[in-house]
Order: C-alpha cells, then sequence, then structure tokens
C-alpha cells in the first residue's frame, strides 16, 4: 500500500513539473510582459509565488526554518504585495526563479523522506499542492488572455464528436446537507460545513450551454437588449463596451470565429461556451426564458440520489476519484470537449459533465457557511466573501485531485478570462 509520504512527494513533485511545463516554452519577455488587462499577474512573478506559499507553509510554518530568500515577503506575499506593484518590482531573473523553487522542492522532498509526516503537516502539504494547482490552472488561462500558444502539455482527450445534449431533468427538492461531510480527508475553510437548506423541485440543464447556443443570443442582440441585463450586468456591459465575448471575432461572411490562444478557429457548435461572466450568463438566462441555479440547486444536481434523502455522492457518478472516462480534466486536451462527451460522468439525476470542462457560474454570493472559521491559510476565502460570485465543478484544466462536488470556486462577476460557462435551470 502506498505510504502518506510517497503520495505526498509524488503530488507535489507532480504540481511543479505541471508548473514548469507550463511556462518551460516561453520566452523571457513572455515571462515578464506588461499586461493587456489589469487582472493579469507576471507569469515569473506566478511562478516565484507557489514556491514560497510553499516554503512559508511547510518550511518556514512546520520546520521553524529561515526563508532561502530574505526577500522573499517583500516580492511573493500576495496578502501585502498589491497586484499593480507586481509589475513594478524587481524580481529576481528567470534562472534564480527557477534555481529557487528547485532549492525549496528539494528541502521539502529531504524533509518529508525523514519520517511520516503528522496530520498536521499533511495538511499544510496538501495545502500546498493544491495550491499550486488552482495557480498551474492560472497559467492556463493567462496564455489564452495573453494570446501565447495553447500549453505544451501531453493530451490524450479523444472525445471530438460526442455532440451535443439537450433538455432538463427533474430535481424533486427536499433537504440538502450543503456543504463537506467532516470525515472528508481535505477541504477548504468556505466547505465546512455540511448543514441543511431546504431546495424547492426544479429543473436544471442536463449539459451546459454551447457555444451554437450562446451565438444565437449573440445574433438576437443579446448585447444591445437593455432589458435583458440586470443593473450590475448593464453597467459592466456599457463600461466595457462589450459586443460579443470576449474572444469572438467576426470572419468572413460574417461568421462568428473564435480565439484559441494565439490562433483564430470556427467556433466549435457542440462545445461549452467559455470565458463568459456571471452578467453574460444572467443575460443569455433572460434571453432563454431560463436562469442560473443556485449553488445548492447545483450541487444537489451533482450529488444528490433520487429516493434517496440525505445520502450525497462525493462526485456526481458516485464516490470513486475522476478518470479520464469520467471527467475532462487534468489538461486532457487544451480546451473544452463537446458537451455530449463523458457519459459515464453523469450524475444520478442525468446531468453531464458537472465535474470538469468548463467551470460553471451560479446564482449566489460567496458567502461563509454558518459556524465558519477560518484555517491557518486566512486570505484563501474570508477577504472575499460578499464580493464574490460561487462557480462549481471545474474545468479541464483543473486537477482531478483537487475538485469534487463541493467545491466551491469564487470569482468577481466580471471576469471573462477564467475558464467558465454555465448551464440553465428553471422553476
Amino acid at each position: 500500500m502506498e505510504s502518506t509520504t510517497t503520495r505526498l512527494c509524488i503530488d507535489l513533485e507532480d504540481a511543479r513539473a505541471r508548473t514548469l511545463a507550463l511556462v518551460s516554452d516561453l520566452s523571457d519577455d513572455q515571462l515578464l510582459r506588461v499586461p493587456l488587462i489589469p487582472i493579469v499577474n507576471p507569469l515569473r512573478w506566478e511562478i516565484g509565488h507557489v514556491a514560497w506559499f510553499q516554503e512559508k507553509w511547510t518550511l518556514r510554518h512546520l520546520g521553524r526554518l529561515p526563508p532561502t530568500r530574505p526577500d522573499g515577503d517583500d516580492l511573493y506575499d500576495s496578502a501585502e504585495v498589491h497586484h499593480d506593484t507586481r509589475w513594478e518590482i524587481a524580481l529576481p531573473s528567470r534562472g534564480e526563479t527557477l534555481d529557487t523553487m528547485q532549492r525549496i522542492l528539494d528541502r521539502v522532498l529531504e524533509r518529508l523522506g525523514k519520517r511520516a509526516p503528522t496530520s498536521e503537516e499533511e495538511y499544510f502539504h496538501r495545502l500546498v499542492v493544491f495550491h499550486e494547482d488552482m495557480h498551474g490552472e492560472a497559467l492556463v488561462y493567462t496564455r489564452q488572455t495573453l494570446s501565447y500558444p495553447a500549453p505544451r502539455v501531453p493530451t490524450t482527450d479523444r472525445t471530438e464528436s460526442a455532440g451535443p445534449l439537450e433538455g432538463d431533468v427533474e430535481i424533486p427538492g427536499g433537504r440538502l446537507a450543503l456543504g463537506a461531510e467532516r470525515n472528508a480527508p481535505f477541504v477548504f475553510d468556505n466547505e465546512k460545513w455540511a448543514h441543511p437548506v431546504e431546495v424547492a423541485p426544479f429543473r436544471i440543464a442536463r449539459a451546459p450551454v454551447t457555444q451554437a447556443e450562446f451565438a444565437a443570443f449573440v445574433e438576437d442582440g443579446g448585447y444591445r437588449r437593455d432589458e435583458l441585463w440586470s443593473a450590475d450586468g448593464l453597467r459592466w456591459r456599457k463600461e466595457s463596451k462589450a459586443e460579443n465575448p470576449v474572444h469572438w471575432k467576426r470572419g468572413t461572411g460574417g461568421r462568428w470565429l473564435r480565439m484559441h490562444y494565439d490562433r483564430l478557429v470556427a467556433l466549435e457548435e457542440h462545445r461549452p461556451i467559455v470565458h463568459v461572466n456571471a452578467h453574460e450568463a444572467g443575460a443569455y438566462c433572460r434571453w432563454a426564458g431560463r436562469r442560473l441555479p443556485t449553488e445548492a440547486e447545483w450541487e444537489l444536481a451533482a450529488s444528490g440520489e433520487p429516493g434517496r434523502t440525505g445520502r450525497k455522492r462525493l462526485y456526481p457518478w458516485g464516490d470513486e476519484p475522476p478518470t479520464p472516462e469520467r471527467a475532462h480534466l487534468d489538461l486532457a486536451s487544451d480546451g473544452c470537449a463537446e458537451v455530449g462527451a463523458y457519459p459515464a460522468g453523469d450524475s444520478a439525476f442525468g446531468c453531464r459533465q458537472m465535474i470538469g470542462n468548463v467551470w460553471e457560474w451560479t446564482a449566489t454570493t460567496f458567502e461563509p457557511y454558518p459556524g465558519f472559521v477560518a484555517d491557518p491559510y486566512k486570505e484563501y476565502s474570508q477577504p472575499w466573501f460578499g464580493t464574490r460570485r460561487v462557480l462549481r465543478g471545474g474545468s479541464f484544466a483543473t486537477r482531478s485531485r483537487l475538485i469534487r462536488n463541493t467545491w466551491r470556486n469564487f470569482y468577481t462577476p466580471d471576469r471573462r478570462d477564467v475558464l467558465a460557462g454555465f448551464r440553465t435551470a428553471a422553476p
């Protein structure tokens, strides 16, 4: 049986290998390019930050060891180094950054090899792995935002012609224990803990909204019809001057094309719409006579079982971990799969791709669950309550070891850079 130490070492090395693979082909200029939009981090800062975070929690916090770089906090502490200033500070060179990253990882692995970790130590090593996994996904969508080439990561997905998946499923509603159970091995503080909520019966789409479906909304003047937009959405649309999804462009004959990293491609009609924000998702829903699901509705559709009140699945298909047959995760390809793919991952109610492919916006504002207590990494959730919108489910770039039905992502509703789409619901 694989030991905890062995698994931690494998995951730590794997997370670091993925981080480096996502930037290894980029030039020094690309790693330190002036941002095109204010939400982008310098990629050289991003990779240095994940190593600093690892050192902070596993070497300095657990081991009481001195920092590898005396200026590390001044460079990489995201709670103190304001986003805009990350472009102005004198970052270490590429070579220095990579050397520091390797030295920190080597020290961590060396300490892990000396004895089995305590439960507290295991927690912080897992925190480090998942933190780096999340930044790895950020590197993917940053490459898209900056029109860099697609990531050079081996792909395995072969679901090109899976087609659409239309229609709704009926969810009977009832009492849901929203959130993570106390016997879960590792969860973030914003998932704690499962608490009862009442959910009315509703319908939810079997699959996310596709590019073809969203194109119909665009062609029907969806971005020009003020009545379809919320007050906040209308304000965003007018300030941003948005007239279509962020990476869409008109091609010959008026057909829509989409920027896929650094190249233009035709719309993939059966793949989900991606890189839309919550305002755009809401406007589409009003146009279609639908709405976004709440996060409780989403979790019930993903984890519930018909006729078994109180029973929750860890994943839509059951309690077994994700596999390549069940969910599009781990950068199995450099983009989304068609919405009809991965039938082995269906929920008990018949919803497909509730894990993987695209993050899904919900109608719920990100707030703490009852009795919330911040974990040691206090900056993870607490500062963002009330200002973000909840997303669920993961994307094609999310790591399979990270995601589950109770995992809560959260972004401001104006973000169009992240790998987010949505599915619709109705009473």
